[in-house]
């Protein structure tokens, strides 16, 4: 990620629609865990997901972070989180072994994805369970992607496969953002186009409050629905996927 796409990346993740809205759904994904799981975020940034997990009642010494961001893992810090590394997501080296693993938007930065499932399969308890959302369809596209040294996008049943690959059973599956896909696909398709934004440093930035809140409530009603139902497109993908025991 460049240099000032990050500061500013790091500047509205904690209240930005986008990232409060996937957190609030991965909250409600956890809620049945037990509360001593022992769990590790995955390109955990500042730590907002550790720190939302905390206020849940998660346990803070059973939850880690690893980023390959300096920067990140000095907002970490600041934020209270000590068990947080700077380290490549391909080769995790940490010798604990955790109940839950969190991927949020980490696998398409990296260039080897089956050795980063392979190795995040290594640091599975059995029975453990990756929770892994990536950005969907490489139709998606744009400069976005390029400013986020993004090497994929994903359709969901590409990432099942990479999942199936690792001998990984699926648990859920599905895509996320869906009501936002066909505004996002048309505003993508059209600054590629043009040429448009090739300056810009990506597509988050900070929006109003009012407008924030009317998207935080239109994915909140999202989230509810994708309880009872499989969405068919999305901004994002998103796979549960459990491992098996010996």
């Amino acid at each position: 990620m460049e240099e000032n796409y990050e500061k500013q990346y790091h500047d509205v993740e904690g209240n930005h629609w986008w990232f409060k809205s996937r957190r609030n759904f991965l909250l409600d994904l956890l809620s049945n865990a037990p509360k001593n799981s022992k769990i590790l975020d995955i390109g955990c940034s500042s730590g907002m997901f550790i720190n939302d997990l905390m206020k849940a009642g998660f346990q803070k010494e059973n939850l880690f972070g690893i980023d390959i961001s300096e920067n990140a893992i000095a907002n970490c810090k600041k934020n209270g989180i000590q068990n947080s590394y700077v380290m490549d997501a391909q080769n995790i080296t940490l010798e604990e072994k955790f109940d839950i693993l969190i991927a949020s938007d980490s696998l398409e930065h990296l260039e080897d994805d089956a050795k980063a499932l392979q190795n995040w399969k290594s640091l599975l308890k059995p029975n453990g369970k990756m929770y892994i959302f990536v950005p969907a369809f490489m139709s998606l596209w744009s400069h976005h992607d390029e400013v986020n040294m993004h090497y994929r996008r994903y359709t969901n049943e590409e990432l099942q496969q990479k999942l199936k690959a690792q001998n990984l059973t699926l648990e859920k599956t599905g895509y996320w953002n869906c009501f936002l896909f066909p505004p996002v696909y048309l505003f993508r398709k059209i600054n590629n186009l043009i040429g448009k934004n090739k300056s810009e440093e990506g597509d988050i930035k900070e929006v109003s409050p009012i407008v924030n809140s009317l998207l935080v409530s239109l994915v909140s009603f999202e989230n509810k629905l994708l309880k009872y139902v499989r969405l068919p497109a999305g901004v994002s993908t998103f796979c549960i996927a459990k491992k098996k025991t010996v």
